[in-house]
């Protein structure tokens, strides 16, 4: 499932690392593709593994803010910071209701064109949009992400493994 544009790129939703330990920042040289300027660019990638508790959200925003700044991105780091917590605060939710309470994640790649912001969950169940009444004190997240982002989306990329994505142009 996707927002604003209905197409899904199959490279957003690779599985997470999950070598590296827990908020590995990596940076590689990507060569970009004919036509687009300069010809290299620097991929990056940080991603962040948590226990879906209460303080999950407020570390994952700080470390998304945290790294944007290091990678000179701070112009987009409100906006980031604003779809990394509701990305996340979901990801909580679905997984802090699993028996096992598995961790949660949080990815951030950077390279060309966009900021990819990912937020992984373990949970069996498909992320529910829906729209929220005047009176309802939550149900907005998603609408917020649609809002700032380029665009966002959603995969299942195994039984227990769901990822809901969200780009930003650069």
């Amino acid at each position: 499932m996707e927002g604003k544009a209905r197409t899904v790129n199959a490279h957003h939703c690779q599985a997470p690392p999950t070598a590296g330990g827990t908020g590995a920042v990596t940076g590689r040289p990507v060569r970009l593709e004919a036509g687009s300027g300069t010809g290299v660019a620097l991929h990056r990638t940080s991603f962040l593994e948590l226990a879906p508790l209460p303080t999950a959200v407020p570390c994952a925003r700080l470390h998304a803010i945290h790294v944007l700044h290091e990678w000179g991105l701070s112009a987009l780091a409100d906006d980031a910071a604003l779809i990394v917590s509701e990305l996340m605060t979901n990801a909580a939710d679905a997984s802090i209701v699993l028996p096992e309470r598995p961790p949660i994640a949080l990815r951030l790649q950077s390279g060309g064109k966009f900021l990819l912001i990912e937020a992984w969950d373990q949970s069996p169940l498909d992320l529910e949009p829906r729209d929220a009444d005047a009176s309802d004190e939550c149900g907005r997240g998603l609408t917020v992400v649609a809002a700032l982002s380029n665009r966002w989306g959603t995969e299942r990329t195994g039984y227990n493994r769901k990822v809901v994505w969200a780009e930003l142009v650069l």
